[in-house]
């Protein structure tokens, strides 16, 4: 008895029968299309014309309150060292000073945290105006911003 042995070859599949019946092939449209990335692009769009005029407006907003905050450091300093040396002294030390600059010297070390001059110590684009005269103690530092007008506090 002869027992004829056949041998079947392997059943060759193609691509599209080894993806999963729930998952579409390649380039079946499921990319998106032009008008959707447009329309992605212009809501950003619209989201930063919105959002950067804010961003500028607090930008201006923290250098105005940093600006005031140093001035009114600057008369807190100015009055300590009123304090410390006395009026008369501290009167004829601040007429001598002549400049600004001269006169923040003389103040600086009752600042904490005090930069080396006037102009460091100044918010960029800012001016601070010291008191020609330190007695009595009523006239406070005077700020200018950038645009040139008077900054109150």
């Amino acid at each position: 008895m002869q027992t004829d042995i056949i041998r079947h070859a392997p059943k060759k599949t193609t691509l599209m029968q080894t993806l999963p019946s729930n998952r579409p092939a390649a380039g079946s449209g499921r990319a998106f299309s032009l008008v959707e990335v447009l329309a992605a692009i212009t809501i950003i769009g619209i989201i930063t014309f919105l959002a950067v005029p804010n961003i500028v407006q607090v930008k201006h907003d923290s250098e105005d309150n940093l600006a005031r905050a140093r001035a009114e450091a600057l008369n807190m300093a100015i009055a300590a060292y009123v304090q410390s040396l006395g009026t008369n002294a501290a009167q004829s030390n601040w007429a001598a000073a002549g400049n600004d600059s001269a006169k923040y010297l003389l103040v600086r070390s009752y600042i904490a945290f005090s930069e080396t001059n006037l102009t460091l110590y100044t918010p960029s684009g800012y001016t601070n105006a010291l008191p020609s005269a330190i007695s009595p103690l009523t006239t406070k530092v005077t700020i200018t911003d950038p645009s040139g007008n008077n900054v109150p506090y």
